[in-house]
């Protein structure tokens, strides 16, 4: 009989945790912690009302959200690395909840900033799909590790397909606070389901000693490498649309006209369209440039935003701008990775990465808080637009000159 110690670092192969329950397990992780986020622009307009408050107030929230959880992030890889994913992963679902919970309750500004921003910022840090597919490339065997991986990013997205509707029906029938609380309950859940993710503590005996480069040497060669600062400026315009369109897309399409219900549709449609624009990407990049991939997305959707915004609001429209929105919607999440992966190779690649990702954060920080703010000053989301798009053309021209090679090192000499 298999002892706890024994599910915490004995092999896959040896107790209940099989590749099939590891990956469905992940899956459902990644589901319950990336689909609750993923609603909560249908909460600004009922919060507003009750409160009396701008969207500039919700929209600060939620852009700290934005920018902690890209802060928290590398720490929290690290902390699994050390300590294993088992004890992150729950630590964090439980700070989700209560961040959840703390912004059902939320009657001030101050304290929404520190419920759906602080609290669930670093919850997701510590429980979203990103620990996931860590705990996944350590756990899964070779023959699993790919199916694994691209269930692991599709999952987040089916989230976001399954929850957007979901909450919105709970907002209609049993209001803001019950949807919370509800949203609360079901992140419980992440802690039975991270006993099948638990990954061994790491144990400075089985480390090797000598390590050819150390993290601040790994930091120095990313940074002085022009290709890779290419590539985290661009991931910044990706952050910045998502986050904008996540929180500030609902209120955008009631304001003209479209029913909330809609609304959540739509958000529905980028989630499940993510899927599929996601994994064509992954099989994609095997065969064209990734630099021309990441330019084409950015470009793309650049011109369905000017498309979007400067026609008629009508059922097709919203619909037809998901779809598009979808395909790209984390499709440039794979070959970004990829790309530091090739350049630098693997050996602080959770780290390097971390950084790009941090630089998406920012730009989601400033996608959100920017979105309420200028909405507040003009009545208006036009600027905004614009400037996404503006990011969009950008992006799509810096990630051009991107060298897709590994780093030149200078090779050791004898002694």
């Amino acid at each position: 009989m298999a002892t706890a110690d024994d599910l915490r670092t004995g092999p896959v192969a040896d107790t209940w945790r099989t590749p099939l329950v590891i990956v469905v397990c992940g899956c459902l992780i990644g589901m319950l912690t990336f689909g609750p986020r993923s609603t909560f622009g249908f909460f600004m307009q009922p919060m507003s009302r009750e409160f009396s408050w701008g969207r500039d107030v919700l929209g600060l929230a939620l852009a700290i959200q934005n920018l902690l959880w890209g802060v928290a992030q590398p720490v929290a890889g690290a902390m699994a690395d050390r300590f294993g994913s088992l004890r992150v992963i729950c630590f964090g679902a439980l700070m989700y909840a209560a961040g959840l919970i703390a912004m059902r309750y939320a009657a001030t500004p101050l304290s929404l900033d520190l419920s759906a921003g602080v609290l669930v910022g670093f919850g997701l840090a510590g429980c979203s799909f990103n620990l996931v597919l860590s705990a996944f490339g350590k756990l899964l065997p070779p023959q699993w590790r790919g199916i694994g991986l691209g269930a692991g990013t599709a999952a987040g997205s089916f989230g976001q397909f399954v929850f957007a509707p979901f909450g919105v029906a709970l907002l209609d029938n049993f209001g803001w606070q019950q949807a919370l609380t509800v949203f609360a309950c079901l992140m419980l859940l992440v802690v039975p389901l991270s006993l099948a993710l638990a990954t061994p503590a790491s144990n400075s005996g089985t480390i090797a000693v000598a390590r050819e480069q150390t993290i601040k040497q790994a930091l120095a060669e990313a940074f002085g490498h022009r290709s890779y600062v290419l590539l985290v400026l661009g991931f910044f315009t990706c952050g910045f649309q998502l986050a904008f369109i996540t929180v500030h897309l609902p209120a955008y399409l009631v304001d003209r006209g479209v029913s909330v219900q809609l609304g959540g549709w739509v958000i529905a449609t980028i989630g499940l369209f993510n899927i599929v624009g996601s994994l064509s990407v992954g099989w994609l990049q095997s065969r064209l440039p990734k630099r021309y991939i990441l330019s084409t997305i950015y470009l793309i959707r650049a011109m369905s935003i000017v498309v979007f915004i400067s026609l008629p609001i009508t059922t097709f429209s919203v619909i037809a701008f998901g779809v598009v929105t979808g395909l790209m919607w984390l499709s440039s999440v794979p070959p970004t990775s990829s790309l530091v992966s090739l350049m630098f190779g693997t050996r602080w690649l959770a780290t390097l990465y971390g950084f790009a990702f941090f630089s998406h954060q920012v730009g989601g920080f400033l996608g959100v808080l920017l979105g309420g703010i200028v909405f507040e000053k003009f009545g208006s989301y036009t600027p905004i637009w614009w400037l996404s798009v503006a990011f969009g053309l950008m992006s799509a021209l810096i990630n051009l000159p991107i060298v897709e090679a590994p780093v030149a090192r200078p090779v050791a000499q004898p002694a």
